[in-house]
């Protein structure tokens, strides 16, 4: 049932050379699949800073293996990368993606985005001990720390999913819209769904389809 989910795509591209060393060095001689799961997540998470201000959406620019050029991704970018490792590590993955506001988003981003809500925020999913578990590696610890949100967690147990709260109990995420879970990152409907929401950043060209 799950093999699809093992299987390398157009954007999660687990074939990749450089995503098979990518995932070697980070899970070693690591057997147990929650420890390779866990160690991914964190390998993701902090080893690419979030970067929602440089989105290239040509079909190269979204396979996982493009990300490990740069130091530096947004969520779907992320996630992807983070499949793809998993189903390198034989863990199978998936991908899921939710519209969702930002409560504290930065002036910067609001003020390009017209809006406080992101469209297309994607994290990964893991099928570990029979069940589908939720991993959000898209903010690192340190931006984190700088937006006084706690970090978020995971152990390979429970959901990993974006927080509702920051420190002082300020709404930070709130979840307004499920896209549903995908075997690849459906590249026409995140377009499809940018254009809807930020019909602006296509007409000035600050997103290309």
């Amino acid at each position: 049932m799950n093999e699809i989910y093992l299987q390398s795509a157009e954007f999660v591209d687990s074939d990749s050379e450089a995503v098979k060393l990518f995932t070697q060095k980070i899970i070693g001689n690591t057997e147990d699949h929650i420890e390779r799961a866990v160690k991914l997540y964190y390998a993701v998470r902090d080893g690419f800073s979030y970067d929602p201000y440089h989105i290239d959406l040509s079909r190269e620019a979204l396979k996982a293996s493009s990300l490990l050029k740069r130091n530096s991704g947004y969520c779907v970018e992320k996630a992807c990368l983070l499949a793809a490792s998993a189903r390198v590590a034989g863990i199978p993955s998936r991908l899921g993606f939710a519209r969702v506001r930002n409560h504290i988003a930065t002036e910067k981003l609001e003020k390009i985005l017209k809006t406080d809500v992101m469209v297309f925020h994607g994290y990964t999913e893991f099928f570990l001990n029979d069940k589908w578990l939720k991993a959000t590696p898209a903010f690192n610890k340190s931006l984190c720390e700088k937006l006084n949100v706690t970090p978020l967690e995971f152990d390979g147990k429970g959901d990993s999913v974006f927080q509702s709260y920051n420190i002082e109990g300020n709404k930070f995420m709130e979840y307004l819209h499920d896209y549903g879970i995908f075997n690849d990152v459906p590249r026409d409907l995140f377009i499809s769904e940018l254009k809807i929401h930020y019909p602006h950043m296509f007409e000035g060209k600050i997103l290309e389809a």
